[in-house]
């Protein structure tokens, strides 16, 4: 696999965690596939920006294994994630829908 897409999945898992801890909050919770979908989504995207924000943080070391990049992905996901899943948690509660 080669470091970007390896990049993204560590994005999405630490997304999908991000959302499910986010979603542990009674006013933010999208039911369990909903934390997922929108944690996974915010990963992704959170770890993306991250890593054009950081570039230090956007891959691996050419032939190694860079720690400071494994964290800054998982940083960037985990909080993209439980970021997008409070937004349309809150949203959703707004709105006057129940889960």
């Amino acid at each position: 696999m080669s470091g970007t897409l390896i990049a993204l999945v560590i994005q999405i898992i630490a997304g999908i965690v991000g959302g499910h801890a986010a979603g542990q909050m009674r006013n933010f919770d999208l039911g369990t596939v909903g934390n997922t979908i929108a944690g996974a989504i915010g990963g992704a995207g959170g770890g993306q920006l991250l890593g054009l924000l950081a570039p230090a943080l956007a891959g691996t070391a050419a032939g190694g294994f860079d720690l400071s990049a494994l964290a800054g992905q998982l940083v960037g996901g985990g909080a993209g994630g439980a970021i997008l899943t409070a937004i349309v948690g809150a949203l959703k509660n707004m709105s006057g829908q129940r889960a």
